[in-house]
């Protein structure tokens, strides 16, 4: 609660409350506080009188707390009337306590000072205010606070310690959350329906099968921004498709894999919700055997001329300020490309682990990459855990070093971590392409007070790809 004073922030406190551990009682946290009011006079002085306590810094500032009451006298509140709250150190029976303003204002007949009762109840207090009142004081350090919203479900990790509490947590987030219609610990097996918006997409699959994290989504729309329309992206961990879905909406082929039948299944319901078929094709197949079977796939469909794809007519959106509907976009042919432009592989626990398949990707076609031809090697976005510094430059080395490793040849940190800011959309050409040999590590989000997810990326070296395997 943000509050001027600290007697203020001290004294709008919720109830303890212990007893109510077991059983949420809601009138447990109804509290009433004696504070001074003063009585406004006559009604239209309300703004000014605001204006001169808000000068005198004697009106109350508590957050979501209106400074402006109805007078506790029926009679003047059936009449307009109005009172404006005061700080705690201004006491009503004790002048020496009012500044100068709020004396001048009384002598003058504009203002009286009263005593009133400020009634604060469970509705007022937010979710951490709560747990602190209920929770033992040896349960305060590490409350359940960070949760990922699918849908109308809530996906919340709760500690060991916290357990015995789960369900008065739940209905505690539940209540000041009321989007929220259940709440989903790990790995519990229930049927939990869900659809989704995001980036203009709409997604729908059972949450108790698929994993979905809504915190990525900057993350997503990041990576989005450095594909350009009429290439081909491999995401060798799609998922139910946060970033497939996006980047086919924009013109971008993705072959996109995942490991879970359940994903694909909701992947593929995608596609087809958001009419982007011909931009999206879904495997189901093991991510190290993928990474070789679409680079194979796209040249075997090149060379047997199956690489072009009929984009049916679209009728485009109208936007607020046109007044005649736009011609639809008729149908059209566009030509998949031979090679790879990026690969993503987003499963930061094991995924550098997936990084030795790339070993021998293009070995034999040399000729289709620079300096034969214009074509540059695929980059790959590969996501991670690690710890957190200051500035994480150690751990960019570490990443770096593991990177090296699984490649089977030396790669160098870019050098400082980097940090997206502003729309990720307007800033490909700002940050500049990696140099080769080079891992630009980018800084994506805390996951714990102690870990941290990155993103490494680097285009594939010329003795990788190009290996005899």
């Amino acid at each position: 609660m943000s509050v001027e004073s600290a007697s203020a922030n001290d004294m709008f406190r919720p109830p303890i409350v212990r007893s109510a551990a077991a059983v949420l009682d809601r009138t447990l946290f109804t509290r009433t506080f004696p504070i001074a009011a003063a009585r406004i006079t006559d009604h239209k002085l309300i703004s000014a009188s605001r204006g001169k306590l808000d000068k005198s810094k004697e009106l109350l500032r508590v957050d979501r707390v209106s400074a402006v009451r109805e007078d506790p006298d029926p009679a003047l509140a059936a009449k307009g009337g109005k009172c404006l709250l005061l700080k705690p150190e201004v006491k009503p029976e004790d002048p020496t306590t009012w500044s100068a303003i709020l004396k001048q204002a009384v002598e003058a007949k504009e203002m009286s000072v009263m005593p009133y009762e400020l009634t604060l109840d469970y509705n007022y207090w937010n979710y951490l205010d709560i747990m602190k009142s209920i929770l033992p004081e040896d349960s305060q350090e590490e409350i359940p606070v960070g949760f990922s919203i699918v849908g109308h479900v809530a996906h919340l990790n709760i500690r060991e310690a916290y357990l015995p509490f789960k369900n008065l947590i739940a209905e505690v987030l539940m209540d000041k959350n009321p989007t929220i219609r259940t709440l989903r610990p790990p790995r519990r097996r229930v049927e939990l329906d869900v659809e989704i918006c995001e980036e203009d997409c709409t997604f729908r699959f059972d949450y108790s099968q698929v994993y979905w994290n809504s915190r990525l989504n900057t993350e997503h729309r990041r990576l989005v921004a450095l594909f350009d329309p009429g290439s081909v992206v491999c995401d060798v961990m799609a998922g139910a498709g946060p970033l497939a879905l996006p980047a086919a909406k924009k013109g971008v082929f993705v072959w996109a894999n995942d490991l879970n039948p359940a994903s694909i299944a909701a992947l593929r319901d995608a596609t087809s919700l958001n009419k982007v078929e011909p931009y999206i094709r879904a495997f189901n197949t093991d991510g190290h055997k993928f990474i070789h079977q679409c680079a194979q796939d796209l040249l075997a469909l090149h060379k047997a001329g199956e690489n072009k794809v009929s984009i049916p007519s679209k009728q485009p959106r109208m936007s607020r300020s046109q007044k005649v509907r736009p011609d639809p976009i008729p149908p059209t042919t566009v030509e998949i490309p031979q090679t790879i432009s990026h690969f993503v592989m987003n499963l930061p626990a094991t995924a550098l682990t997936f990084l030795p398949a790339f070993r021998g990707l293009y070995a034999g076609h040399e000729s289709l990459f620079a300096p034969h031809t214009g074509t540059k090697l695929p980059m790959v976005h590969v996501h991670c855990f690690s710890t957190k510094s200051e500035d994480n430059v150690k751990e960019g080395i570490e990443i770096s070093g593991i990177v090296s490793e699984m490649l089977g040849t030396r790669m160098e940190f870019e050098g400082a971590v980097e940090k997206v800011e502003g729309d990720p959309r307007k800033r490909k050409e700002a940050v500049g392409e990696v140099a080769e040999g080079k891992v630009r590590v980018h800084d994506v989000r805390d996951v714990a007070p102690l870990k941290r997810m990155f993103c490494a990326s680097f285009r594939i070296p010329a003795e990788v790809a190009f290996a005899k395997v």
